[in-house]
């Protein structure tokens, strides 16, 4: 990238020559996104107002191999892995990582949520979900091809037409009214099925839980919806816009049990993660296929001794 003059515009925190010293694993999947923001900007300053489908997919593979460094890391033995047992080699990073997200959720993500519920109708707020998971379909249809489902990637592809049609482009859910099931994944899922182990747990920042496998998910998805390399878009990372309204949604509308997980834990930083990691075995236990839950049979019934 040492070709690419400096765009206007948001500066670029990781100039070529930040690579001299090590990255921060924990920065890798914000790296990727900033890559993004560097290389679109650069690319309408130099020829166009839009990235190119091949410069897209460059950034995407970059994006999936820097996220790749995550899951190289650290690996847990195969007694950790038979017992279900939490693997948590950088907890004292996580830990600051936490405490750095709860401050960014008390002074910013909380108020801002409870606002936007409390002033936005549940209708519109509804119709906004609803175009959030319609522009997700193409990558879950893919991701679905990927993990030989060739069902759901249908029925992904399915929804997305009639939504997108005559649901005023996804503001609308007339394929659930048509009895069409709701279906949802990601490449985490993908890698689970692949055969990759979940990796060590981690938070990270303005994120929050999370394992090894499931961030390099996050960061390909961030990159690989197929709407990304339309020729025409009204608008460039318009899943990340939308994906962060529904987020802020959901933060309000269960604000008390959030809350109460983050405040008036003993230690939220335990909670968060053994309740993150309950729900995502269960997540991908398919059929026949053991979910290690056995730790967390009472998710509240947390040890904070030593902590």
């Amino acid at each position: 990238m040492a070709h690419l003059r400096q765009p206007s515009g948001p500066v670029f925190p990781y100039r070529h020559k930040s690579f001299k010293g090590k990255l921060n694993i924990f920065e890798l999947p914000v790296f990727a996104l900033n890559l993004n923001c560097y290389v679109e900007t650069a690319v309408r300053n130099r020829k166009s107002d839009r990235m190119t489908p091949k410069t897209r997919m460059l950034v995407a593979v970059l994006a999936a191999v820097l996220a790749g460094f995550l899951s190289g890391c650290a690996t847990p033995t195969p007694e950790q892995k038979a017992s279900g047992e939490i693997f948590d080699p950088y907890e004292a990073t996580n830990r600051k990582m936490h405490a750095f997200n709860l401050g960014v959720d008390r002074v910013l993500f909380r108020p801002a949520s409870k606002g936007y519920v409390t002033v936005i109708p549940e209708p519109v707020i509804d119709s906004f979900n609803s175009f959030a998971d319609n522009l997700s379909m193409p990558s879950n249809a893919v991701d679905y091809l990927l993990q030989g489902r060739l069902k759901e990637s249908g029925i992904s592809l399915l929804r997305f037409t009639i939504n997108t049609t005559i649901g005023f482009a996804g503001l609308a859910n007339p394929a659930s009214e048509f009895g069409i099931p709701e279906v949802d994944t990601d490449f985490g899922e993908t890698l689970h099925v692949w055969g990759f182990g979940e990796g060590a747990y981690m938070e990270l920042p303005l994120y929050g839980p999370t394992t090894a496998r499931d961030a390099v998910g996050v960061v390909t998805n961030l990159f690989t919806n197929p709407i990304d390399f339309a020729p025409t878009r009204p608008v460039d990372n318009l899943g990340v816009y939308t994906e962060l309204l529904r987020r802020l949604s959901d933060r309000g509308r269960f604000a008390d049990t959030v809350d109460s997980i983050l405040y008036d834990s003993a230690d939220s930083y335990a909670q968060a993660r053994i309740l993150y990691l309950q729900n995502r075995r269960f997540e991908l236990a398919g059929e026949g296929e053991d979910a290690y839950l056995d730790l967390y049979t009472d998710p509240y019934a947390i040890d904070t001794e030593g902590f």
